[in-house]
């Protein structure tokens, strides 16, 4: 699934968002988790100053990639210009721009979305390029030998030792999701589920038609929800239904954004576009240091962000001691 469809279910979310007032709470402090030390040193930067053009190729105008892309230029070498270009959602745009990046004097190209990439791909082989905001970039072949970037997902198993710290006492975490749609491996994911103490229900669905007896299977089954990004899953008229249905039966929802964790979800594990723009930022500082070679495989974001909805933790009579309460980034 590619960025669009998150960015899709994300206005649904802010959608539903709008129409539930849930209680606000306050902001805790962030964790750096790695990320601190490696931006602080590399902002400093060696005596001698990268200059050049870094050729930013956007496969559309989404405030998401605009987040991003601030971020990026952060952490970017300062010296170095940008050149900007939109293929504003056209593939065949998206290789005519390409070539006009692979004549250019670009020193890298820093390709935002999976048309960026793809097309980026196909036209450059001999200039660096990075890429982000791409949901399993494996899944489409990003893998020549002059590309390289940053994994939107976070890897299951880290979500999952998360998870058993803030549910010690959860068991079975049921899961929905179209096999046609999401990326993780099915077999991969429970043993990683299985490594942090959790026996994983998995619950397909082939069409938005078969969510809500597939949920009510899942409610009955299992002690906890997790929701993936699945936009047969979650819809505009889904999301409300999964989140009160499972409230209903006592059952804690992990969801996988801020939006979500507004609406009623216990709590959710992300990343924040800019922190992606940042940490893909000193990704490209370090190629064009000659600190990292290509090829090299794609990296995961370090900086998590997890929210809380102490509402529902207290309708579900869930308290958190305060060596965990210390990794929540926010609370609602």
């Amino acid at each position: 699934m590619i960025i669009r469809d998150h960015d899709m279910m994300m206005k649904s979310l802010r959608y539903h968002t709008e129409r539930l007032s849930l209680a606000k709470g306050f902001a805790f402090g962030r964790k750096l988790v790695g990320f601190a030390l490696p931006l602080i040193s590399c902002l400093l930067g060696s005596a001698n100053a990268l200059a050049g053009e870094i050729a930013i190729l956007k496969s559309s105008d989404l405030q998401a990639y605009t987040q991003a892309i601030e971020g990026f230029k952060v952490t970017a070498p300062a010296s170095m210009t940008y050149a900007e270009y939109d293929l504003r959602g056209d593939s065949e745009l998206g290789k005519k721009l390409a070539r006009k990046i692979r004549a250019s004097d670009a020193s890298l190209v820093l390709a935002v979305g999976l048309k960026a990439a793809l097309a980026a791909q196909v036209e450059i082989v001999d200039i660096p390029i990075v890429y982000m905001m791409i949901l399993d970039p494996t899944k489409h072949h990003l893998t020549t030998p002059n590309i390289t970037g940053t994994l939107l997902d976070i890897p299951v198993e880290r979500q999952f030792k998360i998870l058993r710290s803030f549910l010690p006492s959860l068991r079975r975490l049921g899961v929905l999701f179209n096999p046609a749609k999401t990326g993780f491996q099915s077999t991969g994911t429970a043993r990683s589920a299985a490594a942090s103490g959790f026996e994983l229900e998995e619950f397909p669905v082939a069409s938005e038609k078969e969510v809500p007896l597939q949920l009510r299977a899942l409610l009955t089954a299992a002690d906890g929800l997790w929701l993936v990004p699945d936009s047969t899953v979650l819809t505009a008229e889904s999301v409300g239904f999964i989140l009160e249905s499972a409230m209903a039966r006592h059952v804690p929802v992990i969801g996988f954004s801020p939006e979500m964790t507004r609406l009623g979800a216990l709590l959710s594990i992300s990343v924040s576009y800019s922190d992606v723009g940042r940490e893909t930022g000193l990704l490209a500082r370090r190629l064009l240091d000659g600190d990292r070679k290509l090829p090299m495989k794609p990296i995961p974001i370090e900086r998590l962000n997890i929210t809380v909805n102490q509402k529902t933790a207290n309708f579900l009579g869930i308290s958190f001691p305060n060596d965990i309460e210390r990794l929540i980034d926010e609370k609602y």
